[in-house]
């Protein structure tokens, strides 16, 4: 605030000294020349006296002028200032209990101009941002905590069992520690793909595919397990489908994803329909089902990490809700994008895989 008064002031003052130079220079030669023009002689002594008068009423006139013109405009600044002071303290107070983890702190508008509403705007949005952020962080934590406790506590018990002797080192008990040992590398595995594709870090081996050939490939890989769900896989013919620039097996990894959770989330005798339809410069892939479907407030978050729309529920199928975020960071890793939407619960969902053309 000081210094912000101090630069106010030394610019009041340079302005000032720049208009007394300025008039002290130009005014008398003018007046001069003006006086000349009107037949007046050179010296004579009217001239020097109206001359005289002129830088007197000139020096005293301005000197006034600048006095008041400097208090009117040091009062004017001092509003300002005092304005302009609180509006940043205010951002400051702000971010110092952001940075004490206050996430739901917010500026309000300052009402000084569109430059500062803008920093206050986004500010908030930072805020915002930090608080989602902070609130994804918490509940990852939380969920990798839950994915891990129960093979650890699992493995733990057998292995307290068998140091006991309550519990023989059996082929069942083998298959047991191997079954836990496997969900927590497959859980690892799944963090560093995710962590590893969200960042770009994924090598891609793209080249022209044809979308029938992905449709094809993907439903035969989940047509057994479909079958056993009682659900049918429909493949609509993509004739007249342009090729995709894809690395097929990134394409087949993001396919068989969706096409699992399709079948996870449909009942028996419901039915997963695979399409593709060109679009500009795009070729969008469809995974549709006739299952449970997805609610307006999950489909904002169905893609995030550890996401589930029925926590229990999911968790007893076994998924550890990486799957989609993988899926997702590979399409834009492509140059693409996946989206969901469902008309909501029962009405069934459809996740649209959107691949550039070759």
């Amino acid at each position: 605030m000081a210094r912000l008064l101090a630069a106010i002031v030394v610019v009041l003052a340079t302005g000032a000294l720049t208009a007394w130079l300025v008039a002290s220079v130009i005014g008398p030669g003018l007046f001069h020349e003006h006086m000349v023009r009107a037949g007046v002689g050179d010296h004579d002594a009217a001239v020097l006296h109206a001359e005289e008068a002129f830088r007197d009423a000139s020096t005293v006139s301005l000197a006034l002028a600048t006095a008041a013109a400097a208090l009117a405009s040091a009062a004017v600044s001092l509003v300002l200032a005092r304005r302009i002071g609180r509006s940043l303290a205010a951002v400051s107070d702000a971010a110092a209990r952001v940075g004490a983890g206050d996430y739901a702190h917010r500026v309000p508008a300052p009402g000084l101009g569109r430059e500062f509403d803008d920093l206050a705007a986004s500010f908030n949005t930072m805020g915002d941002r930090l608080h989602e952020a902070d609130r994804l962080r918490a509940r990852l934590l939380a969920d990798v905590a839950h994915e891990l406790r129960t093979p650890v506590a699992t493995l733990a018990g057998y292995v307290e069992a068998v140091e006991d002797g309550v519990q023989t080192m059996d082929a069942t008990t083998i298959a047991v520690l191997r079954e836990q040992t496997v969900r927590l590398t497959r859980l690892a595995e799944d963090l560093a793909a995710v962590t590893r594709a969200e960042a770009g870090d994924v090598a891609l081996d793209r080249a022209a595919v044809a979308p029938a050939e992905l449709l094809d490939a993907a439903a035969a890989a989940v047509r057994e397990r479909a079958a056993a769900a009682g659900v049918a896989v429909v493949v609509v013919p993509a004739a007249g489908v342009p090729p995709v620039l894809a690395d097929r097996t990134r394409a087949a990894q993001v396919l068989d994803n969706l096409l699992t959770n399709a079948v996870r989330h449909t009942p028996a005798g419901g039915t997963v329909t695979l399409s593709a339809r060109p679009g500009d410069g795009t070729v969008a892939i469809d995974v549709a089902d006739t299952g449970e479907g997805i609610g307006a407030t999950h489909l904002l978050h169905v893609f995030e990490r550890f996401y589930r729309v029925d926590t229990a529920r999911d968790r007893g199928r076994g998924g550890a809700g990486i799957g989609l975020a993988i899926s997702r960071a590979l399409a834009l890793a492509h140059g693409g994008d996946l989206v969901a939407s469902s008309p909501g619960p029962g009405g069934g969902s459809t996740f649209t895989l959107t691949l550039p053309t070759a």
